[in-house]
């Protein structure tokens, strides 16, 4: 996907190597939760304001060592008795998901670390067992199990290779599915369910190292282009007691189907979600481990694609028992919630109405509410929803209240008690106060959210929606320069994104920032604008989401052109100083805009962009454009690459060599057309910087006075 960016405030996040965040800890009754602070661990008690110290700092250090644990972290066990504490960790592509793993006695504090005699920095995915006596862990793609009383290890899987994935996945599922942790404990902790994925046929993309050492270091990647076929996944079960893993029978060549998630159903009983290769058909299996049996028992399909329903791709959200569960469909045009019958007989409707749903928060069974985020209204905002779990009352009740408008963010314990409630928008500063739920009531009232507000009164920023040529209606904001006058004309930057992974409109703080530019580009007199274009994932109805299939680089950069051509006929816009920005699915934009529509858009500036479409991934690309084999012509209509003839303005293009999302061939590629063509540009190309260029001393700086020039040069600054 790309990475995922959202827009420049998360870009900024990526540039700043955020590692793989901790999932809040809730205590057992959901009043309270746990927090790492002044080195150790505390229980926090929102209600209360109480605070209960549950690790000292000083009982974080091992037994021989002076320094106390840095924990990145933690689990406790299910009887409380044991944490598991994450250290030392390292990234793996993205995120911190690989290190060393320690279990703290509580009784005792005394600290065990866990697969020691494993290499250093190679585990991955601990977790204890339902029964708290076991954690099972990846290390070097095989599956162990160790016992904590005895220390006693088990390797589950013998077979695990570079290529050969037990536990965890390869590059494009981690990226494109969300899937990382890959093996699965039974909930009577004799079994564990997990992953095998089969890369061995999977050609390797080859990055080079030119610079750590006197001799290039190759560094390969498996890695499916697009029209490739995927690696094979298939479920396996194994006993800890020993023996070989059994392989789950289900249905379908596993080169061209794929296994998005997997959960336990009971102590016999796993259930997955299967997708094609197209993800056109969806399909819930259950899987008898006993007898390795599968059975399809609901299915669901889209001309497009399948709405992957893996916004938490951990856990499964049983209700009523496990005799019903909830998921999240698109199936009658909405993004919408509904209940399941475990059998699969029964599809219950619960969030009734043309809108979408965001996310779902919370399921809070004791009082019949799920939580979720939603904005029926206004796609540039969001606030949090509840219905009736039952189905019997289908309105969704509005609880965050009308008061305050923009983007209101959630983290909900799991059984619907209290809640962090967070807002902003384009001009009040981020602010935050607990609540309880179902009433909405803060928690604090000299905490008072609405109490607490802080507008910046510097932003002069419109909201506003355009209607392009083609009747289309387009949300977008409008940054205004610092000291504006109305009757001067002003340079305009465009910030674009454009692809199914990404909006940019959002009414929230910061995102209006452009944080490349060195110095302060309102002062300096630019107005800057974003739009979201059809295709885009905004919560405007699964027809604006999908209207872009087949038609990356067309319908959205037709858009993008239409909406900026309506903007720019304002007096206060300077047509001839136009620039547009954008970074991974947004450098593709940009190229394209650059490329056709060189009337509009005189300067640009893209960053790791992709040039040529069959260039990247299956899972993304085939999602959103099919088979190459089957519509070559849509990825080659679309794709820069294959519109460099059009280039007439400035254009400056920026690419890592170290790029393992978007590989540095889309940049040499690019390079040689523009070259076979005579166009001149300008070219950065930072050595073994990742997809984030964020790698490296005095790279941020370098880029953003690279980016900077760059722009007051050819689309000079200040009104005139």
């Amino acid at each position: 996907m790309r990475n995922k960016i959202l827009g420049n405030v998360i870009i900024f996040l990526l540039a700043l190597n955020v590692g793989y965040a901790q999932n809040t800890v809730w205590t057992e009754d959901g009043l309270g939760y746990y927090e790492f602070k002044t080195g150790g661990i505390v229980k926090l008690f929102p209600k209360t304001n109480e605070e209960i110290i549950v690790v000292k700092k000083e009982q974080l250090i091992p037994k021989g060592d002076s320094k106390a644990l840095k924990v990145q972290s933690f689990e406790y066990s299910t009887n409380k008795n044991s944490i598991l504490l994450f250290v030392n960790t390292a990234k793996v592509w993205r995120y911190k998901t690989r290190g060393d793993y320690w279990v703290m006695n509580i009784k005792t504090n005394a600290l065990t670390q866990v697969g020691k005699s494993l290499p250093a920095q190679s585990l991955k995915f601990a977790k204890f067992s339902p029964d708290s006596k076991y954690v099972a862990y990846v290390s070097d793609n095989n599956i162990y199990t160790e016992e904590v009383a005895t220390g006693i290890i088990k390797k589950i899987t013998e077979d695990g290779t570079r290529k050969m994935i037990n536990g965890t996945f390869d590059w494009v599922y981690e990226e494109e599915f969300g899937c990382r942790d890959g093996f699965r404990w039974s909930p009577d902790s004799k079994q564990i369910a997990f992953w095998k994925i089969d890369a061995t046929k999977i050609r390797d993309y080859f990055m080079i190292n030119n610079t750590d050492s006197v001799y290039s270091k190759i560094i390969p990647v498996e890695y499916p282009k697009v029209g490739e076929a995927p690696s094979p996944a298939n479920i396996y079960v194994a006993s800890i007691t020993g023996g070989q893993p059994r392989k789950m029978n289900i249905e379908g060549n596993p080169q061209q189907n794929y296994i998005t998630r997997l959960e336990w159903s009971g102590n016999d009983e796993i259930i997955l979600q299967q997708l094609d290769r197209k993800q056109q058909n969806s399909k819930l299996i259950y899987c008898k481990p006993s007898t390795t049996i599968a059975s399809i028992f609901w299915q669901e399909h889209d001309d497009a694609w399948v709405d992957m329903n893996t916004d938490k791709p951990l856990g499964w959200a049983w209700i009523n028992g496990k005799k019903d569960f909830i998921w999240i469909s698109e199936k009658d045009g909405w993004r919408h919630i509904y209940k399941i019958s475990k059998d699969g007989k029964t599809t219950t409707l619960l969030t009734v109405g043309d809108y979408d749903i965001g996310e779902i928060k919370a399921i809070d069974e004791i009082n019949n509410l799920i939580y979720f985020t939603a904005s029926p209204n206004n796609a540039t905002e969001l606030y949090l929803y509840s219905v009736a779990i039952n189905g019997k009352n289908t309105k969704a009740n509005f609880v965050t209240g009308a008061t305050l408008k923009g983007t209101h963010e959630y983290n909900i314990s799991p059984n619907g008690k209290i809640a962090e409630h967070k807002f902003s928008n384009y001009n009040t500063f981020y602010v935050s106060e607990w609540i309880t739920l179902p009433d909405n009531k803060s928690t604090d009232i000299t905490k008072l959210l609405d109490k607490n507000i802080k507008i910046d009164s510097t932003k002069n920023i419109e909201y506003l929606q355009i209607t392009t040529e083609d009747n289309i209606v387009l949300d977008a904001w409008i940054n205004k320069p610092k000291n504006f006058d109305a009757t001067k004309k002003y340079p305009v930057v465009f910030y674009v994104y454009g692809e199914p992974a990404a909006a940019t409109v959002g009414n929230s703080y910061g995102a209006h920032n452009n944080f490349l530019y060195k110095g302060n580009i309102a002062a300096d007199g630019y107005v800057q604008v974003a739009l979201d274009n059809r295709g885009t994932p905004s919560l405007k109805g699964a027809k604006w989401r999908k209207a872009i299939y087949r038609s990356i680089g067309n319908i959205n950069i037709k858009d993008m052109a239409q909406g900026a051509k309506k903007i720019l006929e304002r007096k206060y816009m300077d047509k001839d100083r136009v620039a547009v920005w954008g970074w991974s699915g947004g450098g593709s934009s940009t190229l394209n805009l650059m490329f056709n529509y060189p009337d509009i858009f005189k300067t640009g500036i893209a960053i790791a962009a992709v040039a040529n479409q069959l260039n990247y991934d299956n899972i993304y690309q085939e999602r959103y454009m099919g088979l190459p084999q089957e519509n070559r012509e849509d990825f080659v209509k679309g794709s820069p690459i294959n519109n460099v003839k059009g280039l007439q303005g400035k254009l400056l293009y920026i690419h890592g060599t170290g790029d393992d999302n978007v590989h540095y061939d889309n940049a040499e590629m690019l390079l040689n057309e523009l070259i076979k063509y005579n166009k001149q540009f300008e070219f950065m190309a930072y050595p073994n910087r990742t997809h984030s260029i964020s790698e490296g001393a005095g790279t941020f700086l370098h880029l953003s006075t690279l980016y900077t020039n760059f722009l007051k040069k050819n689309c000079e600054p200040g009104g005139r």
